[in-house]
């Protein structure tokens, strides 16, 4: 099994190949990898234009994975999603067909512009790595990613996805508008060509599997596991909040943290990995009184006045 120096080294493979394509956003392709070493799934919401396609299918490319992408329209239904049965007349029995969720990457571009029916398509496949059609359950390759984007600013002809669904999210990232230099970086690279066709593979499935694996064993004492609990329950008796993070919120919060550390070349979680990662694994988890919005609270606000409230744990790592 690997050790986190190698999820390090290969960690730092990754970044670096993404960023021949997606420049000057490190530290977003850093919480997606983070994401997928937890095992988990990620939300891009940002405007159009910033890379959130181009930077699933760049991680997808490095990762040796197979990278399916579903364009999200109303029309679309699950069985599009999830695959089908067929019947076969020189057989006289039902055939599956996979859809494209069974690919180790999934795009499920601007997802809130399906219907509620074909958005909960994905539910059991993020919660379970499974997919049932007609009766018969399907287990999902592995690794198993979805990221799936939707515009932040453009609601028209859309569906918002609903607090479960949000939930089986680990992740919440926006990308961003590059900086001067980076988007002049990317002008030069993209004249003879875009970059995501010279990109080359430096991992496999397989060895995802494994780092998957080795980022469980990922040492978190007692204090920061509380110091998660705290944190989490604070969210449930905050003042501008009607509905705070679930438990579901406390484990990603747990498993993104174990990967983040990996990734920094440690076998332990410290209180600063949660600080990092709490607004991402938190924030979409919450519903605020609509009184507190007219205020100008966010969800965003409410964890930053979380984290500055919540007792840092003390104690060092065994």
């Amino acid at each position: 099994m690997a050790g986190v120096n190698e999820i390090r080294a290969m960690g730092r493979v990754v970044m670096d190949n993404v960023e021949k394509v997606i420049v000057g956003k490190r530290q977003v392709v850093q919480l997606l990898l983070a994401a997928l070493l937890a095992e988990g799934h990620v939300l891009i919401e940002d405007v159009p234009g910033v890379g959130k396609t181009m930077m699933a299918r760049a991680m997808a490319a490095s990762l040796g994975c197979s990278f399916r992408r579903i364009q999200f329209t109303p029309d679309l239904l699950p069985q599009d999603v999830t695959g089908v049965s067929v019947f076969n007349q020189k057989t006289g029995e039902f055939q599956y067909r996979p859809g494209p969720v069974m690919a180790n990457i999934l795009l499920a571009d601007e997802v809130n512009r399906a219907t509620p029916r074909t958005q909960s398509s994905l539910l059991e496949a993020m919660e379970e790595k499974q997919v049932t059609v007609d009766g018969v359950t399907y287990r999902l390759n592995r690794p198993f990613l979805v990221v799936a984007t939707q515009n932040p600013v453009e609601y028209e002809g859309t569906f918002p996805l609903p607090e479960a669904q949000l939930d089986r999210f680990t992740l919440r990232i926006r990308i961003g508008y590059p900086e001067a230099p980076d988007e002049a970086n990317m002008l030069a690279r993209i004249a003879h060509g875009h970059p995501i066709e010279k990109v080359e593979p430096v991992l496999d499935a397989s060895q995802v599997a494994g780092l998957q694996e080795a980022t469980r064993e990922v040492y978190v004492e007692d204090s920061v596991r509380d110091y998660i609990v705290r944190i989490v329950a604070s969210t449930r008796t905050h003042p501008d909040v009607t509905l705070g993070a679930s438990p579901r919120g406390s484990i990603a919060l747990l498993k993104s943290a174990q990967a983040l550390a990996a990734l920094e070349g440690r076998d332990f979680v410290i209180p600063d990995d949660i600080k990092t990662l709490a607004p991402y694994a938190l924030t979409h988890r919450l519903v605020l009184r609509p009184e507190s919005r007219l205020r100008g609270a966010t969800p965003e606000k409410v964890v930053e006045d979380i984290i500055r409230s919540v007792p840092v744990p003390v104690e060092g790592p065994l």
